[in-house]
C-alpha cells in the first residue's frame, strides 16, 4: 500500500466515523419521548411578533431565539430566552404566550427561532 492509498483509508475510516457518530447523537435526542413529541405536536395557533418601529428606524437586524416549555394541554407554559436583541425578544415575548399547541400525554419543550429584518 502507498502512502497515498493509506492517505485516502484514512480519510475514509474518519468520515465514516464522524457520520457514525452523527447518526448516534441524533438518535439519542430523536428517541427522547419528549424531543420526539415536540417535533411532532401541532401548533394550532401562532400570533406573529412585529417588527418593532424602533429597531426598524436603529437598523436593528437579527434572530431572537427561545425555548418554550409546552403543558399538556397545549398552552405555552414557560419561555426561556436563549438570545436576541432585547428589542427583539421583546417582540417575542409580547405574544408567544398567545401560541397554541395541540394537546399531549406530558409536556414538551420546542425551541423557536424568529427572524427580524433580515
Amino acid at each position: 500500500m502507498n502512502l497515498s492509498s493509506m492517505r485516502r483509508h484514512a480519510s475514509a475510516r474518519w468520515i465514516g466515523t464522524v457520520a457514525t457518530i452523527c447518526l448516534l447523537i441524533t438518535l439519542l435526542f430523536c428517541s427522547s419521548p419528549a424531543l420526539a413529541q415536540a417535533n411532532s405536536r401541532k401548533l394550532k395557533t401562532r400570533v406573529d411578533p412585529v417588527y418593532p418601529e424602533v429597531a426598524r428606524r436603529n437598523n436593528v437586524r437579527g434572530t431572537a431565539r427561545v425555548e418554550l416549555v409546552i403543558a399538556q394541554d397545549g398552552r405555552v407554559k414557560d419561555v426561556k430566552v436563549l438570545g436576541g436583541h432585547p428589542i427583539l425578544v421583546e417582540a417575542v415575548m409580547e405574544v408567544i404566550n398567545k401560541w397554541k399547541y395541540e394537546p399531549a400525554t406530558e409536556e414538551s419543550t420546542v425551541i423557536v427561532k424568529f427572524d427580524f429584518g433580515l
